[in-house]
């Protein structure tokens, strides 16, 4: 069961990761190479100046690249503390004798609700995202 809501959630951020380097990401790489290479095009800049300004250009990709991971991070952590629950839950069953069947039911209803409630959060942070990535470079 926890194995069938894991590949939701993963098959869920799979496809909004792809939508975001599609959409804004690859659009930041295109310009961060044609920056890079019009840096190179200056035969008067010395290496050092060369090497600088093509860190210029890497900066808003390198940090639209943390944003996402950063992002992505903190969802994993949530939904993380959201199964830890889960199974505090359900260890506190076992110990106070419930069945194991129940238990395994309790647990499995707990996970699919964590889920659940992180599933529609994905659009949203997804959103937010975007709309963070929009204003970096600019």
């Amino acid at each position: 069961m926890a194995e069938v809501q894991q590949l939701r959630v993963q098959e869920a951020v799979d496809s909004m990761v792809k939508s975001v380097e599609r959409e804004n990401i690859r659009k930041m790489q295109g310009l961060m190479f044609r920056c890079s290479a019009s840096c190179c095009e200056d035969s008067q800049a010395s290496m050092q100046q060369v090497h600088q300004c093509i860190e210029r250009c890497h900066a808003p990709l390198a940090q639209a690249q943390a944003l996402v991971t950063s992002e992505l991070e903190k969802f994993q952590d949530r939904l993380a503390r959201c199964t830890m629950h889960c199974n505090d839950k359900a260890k506190d069953s076992i110990d106070a004798g419930s069945k194991e069947l129940q238990v395994k039911r309790q647990l499995d209803s707990c996970v699919t609700k964590c889920v659940d409630d992180h599933m529609h959060l994905i659009p949203t942070m997804t959103k937010k995202m975007k709309e963070s990535l929009s204003s970096i470079g600019k």
